[in-house]
């Protein structure tokens, strides 16, 4: 995958400029016929959300103990808060700069945004929330790091971005004065599962390298409750089959 198809090719996961608005692509959704049971049959670009077989999400279990490396998180702060709703996801876009490294490889933060309730599971459990920080190297192969929140205290890093979110499909804002910091939505254990698998969105393009932190974070009922009101439900693809794939810990 090239960097182009980063930024266009993927309305609900990747879109990373102006693009957003556009409505690039089949339209799509998360119910009836446009819901994730029919994404393959909606497009001949979407064929693979059909005939794939590594998609994503998954139910994390039946675990393959393996020696995986740290991930060494690299992330600046980013300002102004560049903030969109797409239709389908609130998506906050960050400034070039901060990257991970894992297996020795660098990726660079384009992105995170959210899905409710999560779209991994663990052992069948479902979470209240999950968001996906979406790297991608030089190349344009691709690495999320997911992070799930279970119901709780409220989260202070989603109240600041929150309290910016825009209400209707396609609107967009830059906050000057607004600063985040991505790594203030991680837990501060970091261990995580580690499998291949694919873009939750249409086109769901295979060969994306997924790292799902173990431990979750907290989210308030209310929290999760704002997000799905202003979406307009849930916004998750149910878990795929596992097929062959190894989830490693």
């Amino acid at each position: 995958m090239k960097t182009t198809i980063i930024t266009v090719a993927c309305t609900g996961l990747l879109l990373t400029g102006t693009a957003f608005a556009g409505g690039h692509g089949t339209h799509w959704g998360y119910t009836g016929h446009e819901g994730p049971e029919f994404w393959g049959n909606l497009s001949n670009e979407y064929a693979v959300c059909k005939s794939g077989k590594n998609q994503a999400p998954i139910n994390i279990g039946n675990l393959t103990e393996s020696d995986l490396s740290p991930i060494a998180f690299h992330y600046s702060n980013t300002s102004p808060m560049d903030i969109v709703n797409n239709g389908h996801t609130i998506q906050v876009n960050y400034a070039p700069g901060s990257t991970i490294t894992v297996d020795n490889h660098t990726f660079n933060l384009l992105q995170f945004h959210f899905h409710t309730p999560s779209e991994n599971t663990v052992d069948g459990r479902s979470f209240a929330m999950e968001s996906h920080l979406v790297h991608a190297d030089k190349d344009g192969n691709l690495a999320v790091v997911g992070v799930l929140f279970e119901e709780g205290p409220a989260n202070p890093f989603i109240d600041a971005v929150w309290a910016h979110m825009p209400g209707k499909a396609g609107e967009k804002k830059q906050i000057a004065d607004v600063t985040l910091n991505a790594t203030d939505m991680l837990p501060s254990e970091q261990s995580y599962y580690r499998f291949n698998g694919s873009l939750t969105t249409p086109p769901c393009s295979e060969g994306v390298r997924w790292m799902v932190m173990k431990n979750p974070v907290t989210v308030s009922k209310a929290q999760a409750e704002q997000f799905n009101s202003v979406i307009g439900g849930n916004n998750n693809r149910p878990v795929q089959p596992v097929n062959a794939r190894p989830i490693l810990e």
